[in-house]
C-alpha cells in the first residue's frame, strides 16, 4: 500500500490514502477524497477493488501461519493462548469493512455522509489495533520458541 500512495501525488506532494491513515476524523477523510481528484478516486477504487483485497489475504494466511507455527514451538499445546492464532482473522475482516466504506465513500463523491467517516474512523482503527496485536503475539511466539529451542510442545 505504500507503493499505491507514491502512486496517488499530486502537484502539492504525497496525498496519502485513507486506510494508511490511522484514526482519521470524517472531516479529514472528506478532504482527502476531495484532494484526490476524480482522477484520483477512480484510481483509488480501482485499487481498492483490486490489490487491497489480494494484501489482505496474503497477511491473513502469512500472520495465521507464523503465528501458529511459532505459538506450536513455543506453548504446551493444551495452553489457551495457542488459540490466539485467529487475530489475524479480525484484522482482515476489519481491511474488508474499510476497503467496502472506502469505495463507498469515493463512489458517492461528492455526498460525505459522517456516518460513513466514522465507520471509517472505527473499521481503520480496529484494523491497525488488530495489526498490531499480531505482529506481539508474532514477537511473544518468538521469544517462547527461542526459549524452547523451537522444539514442538507437547
Amino acid at each position: 500500500m505504500p507503493l499505491i500512495g507514491g502512486l496517488m501525488q499530486d502537484g502539492t506532494g504525497l496525498i496519502q490514502p485513507l486506510d494508511l491513515m490511522m484514526f482519521a476524523t470524517p472531516d479529514k477523510t472528506f478532504d482527502m477524497i476531495e484532494r484526490y481528484g476524480e482522477t484520483g478516486r477512480t484510481f483509488y477504487r480501482n485499487v481498492e477493488l483490486t490489490a487491497d483485497i489480494l494484501y489482505p489475504i496474503v497477511y491473513l494466511f502469512a500472520f495465521s501461519l507464523l503465528i501458529s507455527w511459532l505459538f506450536k514451538r513455543g506453548f504446551a499445546s493444551n495452553s489457551l493462548v495457542r488459540k490466539y492464532n485467529v487475530a489475524p482473522v479480525f484484522a482482515f475482516v476489519f481491511d474488508l469493512l474499510e476497503n467496502l466504506n472506502i469505495v463507498t465513500l469515493l463512489s458517492i463523491y461528492p455526498s460525505q455522509p459522517v456516518i460513513l467517516g466514522w465507520t471509517l474512523f472505527i473499521f481503520t482503527a480496529l484494523k491497525w489495533i488488530f495489526a498490531g496485536i499480531c505482529i506481539l503475539l508474532i514477537l511473544v511466539g518468538l521469544v517462547m520458541a527461542i526459549k524452547n529451542k523451537f522444539k514442538v510442545q507437547e
